[in-house]
């Protein structure tokens, strides 16, 4: 460290949290700040989508801790009905832990080791940490030319994301860490985020959202009584071995969960270099009693594998599938009382189940607008390097998330299920085009259609682009006056002007070979033969839609 840097770096009183204020302008708050003025902040703005979650993951950590609480319904609702939220104890609570908040700590850097260090004194390039540069191969990234470094409020949101979101892979070893072999510490999985299919209901403001994903201790839920839930700041400093109970003790632990050993390396007053090691082991095995913020399958396999039942896995994300089309796993009125009496084969995240049960309750109003925020991050071949990151949001009203709206969840579940009939309808009538023109070879008799050029498959993903907008639209609009039956017909009409748009320009680009057609499966196939299929498809699909009022001919 050269003698121009600072020796500190005061999360607390420094501002390092970036969000987008409600009149649209950017800055950076420091923690203090970012609860003090929570009411002024519409969102959080980090680097990477994914750091908005691990951040609002130790921004509910802090409260937890600084309120002990909240400790039910009642209590919350308090906090709801406030302006803003009652900082005092926050700020209390900040400064009796500052030294374990400052950056650059020369015995306890937050949420790093002081003395971390290899046999051999190496350190990594700040690729490393910053998720958008995977293995030299930058996708994000703007800062290419020249050295790699970070400002150390930079580096404070990396560390924060790195905890979280790190890949797996194999990492420096660590003087000390008796996992290591031969200088290197073997892969122990992703930063525990990164297992999740992460889900962040966020409200009008950072207030707001902080808390409808402050979930009170409940009675019914042993794991959010522990005394000894606690954050990583609050417990012993790390060194480079494991901790010494690895299992997670509550929600707050696994907010806080430090599943890497990291030493920043500074010099110049910016951030140069880093040391990633690995930290704490976490399987992901039926943790969904504590952690609130992703979706669950039941796993056969797991089952088998361990020997006992039910077993429930984190559901990451498809970053390639929009939100909606997995719309059912985000409700919690999708899963009956008898589902949830043998064990679902699926569960909703615990941060959604709660917004239901303040909807049922009634503290929030059933047209209260949430939006539903899908987080995660997708990795390469062994989970080695980061690959994708998912960010997508459905704007719903609280009522259509309460377990009692059955009506109003059947319509979405229903219509979901329309949209895909009608995009695979159009992939079909590609197919059928692309056949009858000569493009595409025939599907051999009792095989799959897996010989075609792709057509069909473009055509899918185009369906379901087109249907996208105005499907948010639709469903954001359902609320507790909604006629189910009036807004299906609605959805269904307006799935069937779109798909069959599309249809029309498909029909209208065939080759002129395809009008004369060929034989497929022993039968004469031709444009006009594919526009016929495709018309009794789409209505079939979109029944309510009326679609026998259009003819083949004008497809």
């Amino acid at each position: 460290m050269s003698a121009t840097d600072q020796t500190s770096f005061d999360l607390v009183d420094q501002p390092w949290i970036p969000v987008r204020m409600r009149d649209g302008a950017t800055t950076e708050l420091s923690l203090a700040e970012v609860f003090t003025r929570a009411h002024e902040v519409a969102t959080l703005s980090g680097d990477l989508p994914t750091q908005d979650l691990a951040l609002v993951r130790l921004l509910l950590a802090i409260l937890h801790r600084a309120w002990d609480g909240p400790e039910d319904l009642d209590e919350w609702e308090r906090l709801w009905r406030a302006e803003r939220l009652p900082t005092e104890p926050v700020v209390d609570y900040l400064d009796r832990y500052r030294v374990r908040f400052d950056l650059l700590h020369p015995e306890t850097p937050f949420f790093q080791v002081a003395e971390l260090r290899t046999g051999k004194g190496e350190t990594s390039e700040l690729s490393k940490l910053i998720a958008d540069v995977p293995n030299g191969k930058p996708f994000f990234t703007t800062r290419l030319g020249g050295e790699l470094s970070l400002t150390y409020a930079e580096a404070a949101r990396w560390v924060v994301h790195c905890q979280s979101f790190d890949p797996a892979g194999i990492k420096s070893g660590a003087v000390g860490d008796d996992r290591v072999k031969g200088g290197r510490g073997y892969p122990i999985g992703t930063g525990w985020c990164g297992r999740l299919g992460g889900v962040l209901p966020e409200g009008g403001t950072l207030r707001e959202t902080l808390l409808l994903n402050l979930i009170p201790r409940r009675a019914d839920t042993p794991s959010r009584t522990h005394a000894d839930d606690l954050p990583a700041w609050e417990r012993s400093p790390q060194g480079p071995t494991v901790r010494d109970e690895p299992e997670p003790s509550g929600p707050v632990d696994l907010y806080t969960w430090q599943a890497r050993r990291i030493r920043l390396v500074a010099d110049g007053g910016r951030i140069r270099r880093v040391l990633i090691s690995n930290g704490d082991r976490l399987e992901p095995q039926n943790r969904h009693k504590l952690e609130p913020h992703s979706l669950w399958r039941r796993s056969k396999a797991q089952e088998k594998k361990l020997r006992e039942e039910p077993v429930y896995m984190p559901t990451p994300h498809d970053p390639k599938r929009a939100i909606w089309r997995g719309l059912e796993a985000l409700l919690p009125g999708a899963i009956t009382a008898d589902q949830r009496a043998e064990a679902a084969g699926r569960l909703t995240a615990g941060v959604l189940d709660w917004v239901a049960e303040l909807t049922e309750e009634g503290v929030l109003g059933p047209d209260f607008g949430v939006r539903v925020r899908t987080l995660g991050m997708s990795y390469g071949p062994q989970d080695a390097t980061t690959e994708e990151v998912t960010d997508d949001a459905l704007a719903l009203r609280s009522e259509l998330l309460r377990r009692g709206a059955q009506h109003l969840v059947g319509v979405a579940r229903e219509s979901v299920g329309a949209s895909e009939r009608a995009a695979h309808a159009l992939g079909t009538l590609a197919l059928n085009l692309a056949q009858a023109a000569g493009k595409a070879p025939p599907p051999k008799s009792g095989m799959p259609d897996a010989t075609d050029t792709g057509d069909r498959d473009r055509a899918i993903e185009l369906a379901y682009a087109e249907l996208d907008g105005p499907f948010r639209e639709w469903l954001s609009g359902l609320g507790p006056d909604t006629d189910p039956v009036t807004a299906e017909a609605r959805w269904h009409r307006t799935a069937n002007d779109i798909v069959w748009r599309l249809g029309q320009e498909l029909h209208e680009r065939a080759p002129e070979a395809a009008w004369a057609g060929r034989t497929v499966n022993d039968r004469l196939l031709t444009a006009a033969h594919a526009a016929d299929r495709f018309a009794k498809t789409l209505r079939k699909a979109l029944p309510q839609a009326r679609a026998d009022e259009h003819t083949a001919a004008s497809a």
